[in-house]
């Protein structure tokens, strides 16, 4: 079996992207930035603009689906069938954040970027890709109602626990990992609680009966 072949634009805006990134945290997300990473890899500085042609944005849109494509790749060659769901999830989000740690003055100034009214959409696209992507790593292949609960679920805790990543000073990050396993623990206490319900609901006087609807 061999390897699937490279396409060779993508990694060039690869490569691309990973220069910039290294600028970003010190030049913003700006003309400046692109045209310093071109130079590191011995490229006009136009190159940048023509691989991104839409800018900072495009740029900071492509960086994100690269680094869950990575984290993909990654969760692909661990073995998780020993590992319970919550267990899975956590590796799921440190395998994605952990290795754009020496980034985070860069990211911080992308979400500001990211946050403004004009690209919240690309922002949420960017956050249901990363999510769907974890679900898919670990091996979820649900298809009905739950497929959507789950990624709204896992959004609101990746989502916070990226903004407390980006200013965590702590020690390997300990205080941002600290937080994910408090945030997954909320979840599972509440879907815990919520199948309680259901099965009190199911056992007690009500159990078989139609809801009324009013006419």
């Amino acid at each position: 079996m061999t390897d699937a072949p490279v396409d060779p634009l993508q990694a060039e805006k690869d490569a691309m992207a990973d220069a910039i990134l290294s600028h970003a945290a010190f030049d913003g997300w700006t003309g400046t930035a692109m045209a310093a990473g071109a130079r590191d890899l011995g490229k006009p500085a136009e190159e940048a603009q023509r691989l991104f042609p839409g800018g900072a944005v495009e740029l900071i849109d492509w960086i994100d689906a690269q680094a869950t494509a990575r984290m993909q790749a990654a969760l692909a060659a661990r073995d998780l069938s020993g590992l319970k769901i919550r267990e899975k999830i956590a590796l799921a989000v440190r395998l994605r954040l952990e290795p754009l740690t020496a980034y985070r003055e860069a990211l911080r100034r992308a979400a500001s970027l990211m946050a403004l009214p004009l690209n919240a959409g690309r922002a949420a696209s960017a956050l249901y890709r990363t999510v769907d992507a974890m679900w898919y790593g670990i091996g979820d292949r649900s298809t009905d109602f739950n497929f959507y609960s789950k990624r709204a679920i896992l959004a609101g805790v990746y989502g916070s626990t990226v903004l407390v990543w980006l200013y965590d000073r702590s020690e390997g990050q300990e205080r941002t990992w600290e937080f994910l396993a408090r945030r997954i623990e909320d979840v599972m206490r509440f879907e815990r609680a919520k199948a309680s319900f259901r099965d009190l609901f199911a056992r007690g006087p009500f159990a078989g009966k139609r809801s009324y609807t009013p006419r």
